[in-house]
């Protein structure tokens, strides 16, 4: 395994690595800057700026012209040569500490994206929780109760949707039902054990769920059973979501933070891209949404 850093590019809060169009492609959430960087050298390719804070985006179409986002309460859509910004849903609840976070769009072309709510005292309940907008721009709400909602991504195996709740250290997985509705919710594992709760997630092709340990500064494989299969260190301390890429997609590209306005750290590599190789595993590229705007 090889681990080194792509470009010098430098975030306050590096998140959502998507592989689309031979580019890796990340937000700079707090700054509200969405990238593209050239895989082999890490120059940016690539900037668009929407008003902060950012949670995730997908891209809309086979065009390539326009993303899908999650801004603090609303579901936008951005048009990327004109930078026009479209408001397609927004959320039910309103609060200073809540905003959307971590989102993907799933095959059959809607966008799964859910709710952070910080700062909440002891007891507690998080509002928001995980929502679907269909490819008609209706808003569906999933589930609830999640504290910090990241990496929801389909285990290409099985179907099931996986999504983190990093505040509860818990991943669960749950079964997409034919009407896109979710049900049979399961914990699939728990990484109190890890020291940290898992951010952002990605798949292999077998199946392996991987994550970051955003608070030990390391990555984590999950086989389909949920047991431990590898850990890697990482040269950062917060490490926050992954996705695998390149020209065979065996390339893992992870994102990291430098100051998430909760987590901070003033390391040479903190807040950079990393580029691994030689991990012996694959992914698969990201559907796209298919909203229409």
């Amino acid at each position: 395994m090889e681990i080194q850093r792509l470009g010098d590019l430098k975030t306050a809060l590096g998140e959502c690595p998507v592989w689309h169009g031979q580019q890796l492609w990340l937000m700079d959430c707090r700054l509200g800057l969405i990238l593209a960087l050239n895989p082999g050298t890490g120059a940016v390719t690539a900037r668009h700026e929407v008003p902060p804070p950012l949670g995730s985006f997908a891209f809309n179409g086979d065009d390539g012209d326009c993303i899908v986002l999650s801004l603090k309460e609303e579901i936008a859509a951005l048009n990327l040569r004109n930078g026009q910004l479209r408001t397609l849903a927004r959320i039910e609840a309103s609060h200073p500490h809540l905003r959307l976070n971590d989102g993907i769009s799933l095959a059959d072309g809607s966008f799964v994206v859910g709710t952070m709510h910080v700062f909440r005292e002891p007891g507690e309940a998080p509002l928001g929780g995980l929502y679907r907008l269909d490819t008609r721009l209706h808003l569906h709400k999933l589930d609830d109760g999640l504290g910090i909602t990241n990496g929801p991504c389909v285990n290409p195996v099985s179907g099931r949707l996986h999504v983190a709740d990093s505040a509860a250290r818990v991943i669960y997985s749950y079964e997409i039902a034919a009407d896109a509705t979710l049900a049979d919710k399961q914990v699939f594992v728990r990484t109190d054990d890890q020291d940290s709760g898992p951010d952002g997630c990605c798949f292999d092709d077998e199946g392996g769920l991987w994550t970051a340990l955003v608070r030990t500064g390391a990555l984590a494989r999950f086989d389909m059973q949920g047991r431990l299969t590898h850990k890697i260190d990482l040269p950062v301390a917060h490490p926050s979501a992954l996705c695998f890429g390149g020209p065979e997609m065996a390339d893992l590209f992870v994102t990291t933070i430098s100051d998430s306005g909760r987590l901070s750290a003033s390391g040479p590599l903190d807040g950079a891209v990393l580029k691994l190789t030689g991990s012996g595993f694959r992914g698969a590229a990201r559907p796209v949404c298919r909203m229409p705007v």
